[in-house]
């Protein structure tokens, strides 16, 4: 075949197209502490700095060599954006919940999405007066300004990296926007006891979805991948996914403008049938699931991505065990080799670049480079 660039390798790969050789990416978080120094930034400026985000972001393809810059760092922009307390984290810990608030049912009637979602993102008509968390209304502009903040760095990455290396944004789903905003304990119980309240807090997430990823299109990114754990097994009961989950799918996918990802974390084996007719072109899979199985299941129709070991191998195993697994990745049918879940973030440089290589050293050895 013709010599690809990174991005045409990338698109084909989730189109199901032919390529050369799979794509070695992450499509989940790429921030360490490694890459951190040797570019000159870190957290937990680099979640709330365009330039500093971009330059981080950036070091994850040019210092580490994986085939793609995936932002951002935090699974947080939406969720502060629609009225979670959220605490920046520090140099190696990401962004994480203190609060929501949909403290009961009838607190749901009072969330909305902001008017000036893209402009600012703070609140507005978010709580009623008597929420018990109506002092999130005086604290919005502390809120405001993540989502505007990704819209700039989306622009930043593209002009830094120009048109040749893909362009991979992140962000929660509606199910895992429902968890955000009713807390664990709710969200688990609505599930069950009133999964119309439920519902309304997961169609909320898609219009959020639809119109902040129509806008990272708009500014260069090339995909999107939506991180949407909290509709997987190991939380959300799989006999109700179908009816409650793939139909916000559909609607979510269907106005999508550009490539569209998914990431689930847990074992996703059990869903995966409904997840290949959500109209996600591809998949992203934990270890949890075998990608023999799963590619056989569903492998014509979506691709798969993943799904080496961040937590285990990545970080702590051998870098001849990393090209291991990785080469059988690759062997067992994965279509983008990457992390099955963020990085994370005390993983040894020389780890990544032994994950890198391993892809070529597949190729090499088969004979087929």
């Amino acid at each position: 075949m013709v010599d690809m660039t990174l991005k045409e390798r990338f698109v084909r790969s989730v189109k199901g197209e032919e390529v050369d050789k799979v794509p070695v990416c992450s499509v989940t978080q790429t921030g360490t502490v490694d890459l951190m120094e040797l570019s000159g930034t870190s957290w937990p400026k680099a979640n709330y700095d365009p330039e500093l985000m971009a330059t981080l972001a950036i070091a994850g393809h040019e210092i580490a060599g994986l085939e793609a810059v995936r932002y951002p760092f935090c699974t947080t922009v939406i969720a502060e954006t629609l009225g979670c307390t959220i605490a920046e984290g520090s140099f190696d810990t990401q962004p994480y919940q203190l609060d929501f608030p949909c403290k009961k049912k009838e607190d749901i009637k009072n969330i909305s999405v902001p008017e000036d979602l893209l402009e600012r993102g703070n609140i507005r008509s978010l709580l009623g007066s008597g929420s018990s968390c109506a002092k999130r209304i005086s604290e919005g502009d502390a809120a405001g300004g993540r989502i505007s903040m990704m819209l700039e760095a989306t622009e930043i990455i593209r002009q830094r990296i120009g048109d040749d290396v893909p362009l991979i944004a992140g962000m929660i789903g509606p199910a895992a926007t429902a968890f955000y905003l009713a807390g664990a304990n709710n969200y688990l119980r609505w599930c069950i006891t009133d999964p119309d309240e439920l519902m309304e807090l997961m169609r909320i997430g898609e219009s959020v979805c639809v119109e902040y990823a129509n806008a990272l299109y708009d500014r260069g990114a090339d995909a999107v991948i939506i991180i949407d754990s909290e509709a997987g097994p190991d939380i959300f009961p799989p006999p109700m996914f179908e009816s409650m989950i793939l139909p916000v799918y559909k609607s979510l996918t269907a106005k999508l403008k550009g490539l569209k990802l998914l990431h689930m974390c847990g074992d996703a084996t059990a869903i995966l049938e409904p997840i290949a007719e959500s109209g996600f072109q591809g998949v992203s899979i934990e270890e949890k699931v075998d990608v023999a199985y799963a590619s056989q299941l569903i492998g014509d129709r979506v691709c798969l991505i993943g799904n080496v070991s961040p937590s285990e191998t990545l970080l702590h195993k051998s870098r001849e065990v990393i090209r291991r697994e990785a080469k059988q990745c690759i062997d067992d049918g994965i279509g983008i080799l990457a992390p099955g879940c963020g990085i994370a973030p005390r993983t040894p440089l020389e780890h990544l670049k032994a994950f890198v290589a391993a892809r070529d050293e597949y190729y090499q050895e088969k004979g087929l480079l």
